[in-house]
Parts: structure tokens; C-alpha cells; sequence
């Protein structure tokens, strides 16, 4: 079963060096202190941070980097490029008026890149 995602969540780019916490502004709670996200959150840098370095082929700074190495593929740093909503999301529970964003959405960047969330942010405490 999905779980739904949290601010602090960690996610992971396909291209990606490094792991990175989703960032959810606190307009949208799901407690008194946890705000809840929904497939709306994909914003570069409001949202989603950096994941270090990047590897995609197709990421301009990528290529000049390659490119000045004479041919050996080489990183650069991350800027995300992301530009449509998370999916598929859960389209039966709105958070916001968006659908609630789950462990199971994947977020794509436009170098390539799939953003996954390794660890939705939400934990489980049994009686």
C-alpha cells in the first residue's frame, strides 16, 4: 500500500550522486507540524533541491563539461529541471486540490532524469 509523502521526504535522481529531501512549504499540513505534499510539489530548488552531481548525457553542463574533458564523460553540478507534476499521485485523496503525492509517484527531470521517493517521510508507530 502507498504511503503518503511528507516534507523531509528522500528522494533520488536516476542521474543523481546523491540522495536529497523533498522540501514542502508549510501551507499544507497534515498535523500541527508536518506539511503533507501533493503532485504540485516539483518546483526546482523551492522543491526540489540538488542532488549533487548530475550524469545525464543530455544535460547541457554535462555536455561541456564531457566536451572540455576531451570526450570522458564527466559530471556537473545538479540543477534540477523539473517541469510537470509528480505521477500518478493518489487522485482519491486531494491535499490542497491536488491529488496527495506517494511513495510510488516518480517525478521526471528534463535531462532524463527519474526522481524517486526512497523514504516518503511518514513514519509508522504501532501501539
Amino acid at each position: 500500500m502507498p504511503k503518503c509523502v511528507c516534507s523531509g521526504a528522500l528522494m533520488q535522481c536516476s542521474f543523481g550522486v546523491a540522495p536529497a529531501a523533498l522540501n514542502v512549504l508549510p501551507v499544507k499540513r497534515v498535523d500541527e507540524t508536518t506539511p503533507g505534499a501533493n503532485i504540485l510539489d516539483y518546483i526546482p530548488i523551492t522543491n526540489i533541491p540538488t542532488f549533487g552531481m548530475c550524469s545525464a548525457p543530455t544535460n547541457p553542463a554535462v555536455i561541456a563539461a564531457t566536451s572540455a574533458a576531451l570526450g570522458v564523460p564527466t559530471p556537473a553540478p545538479c540543477v534540477p529541471a523539473t517541469a510537470t507534476p509528480w505521477a500518478p499521485g493518489n487522485p482519491t485523496v486531494l491535499l490542497s486540490g491536488a491529488p496527495i503525492l506517494t511513495d510510488n509517484s516518480k517525478l521526471a527531470c528534463s535531462y532524463a532524469g527519474v526522481i524517486s521517493i526512497n523514504q516518503p517521510g511518514q513514519m509508522i508507530v504501532e501501539a
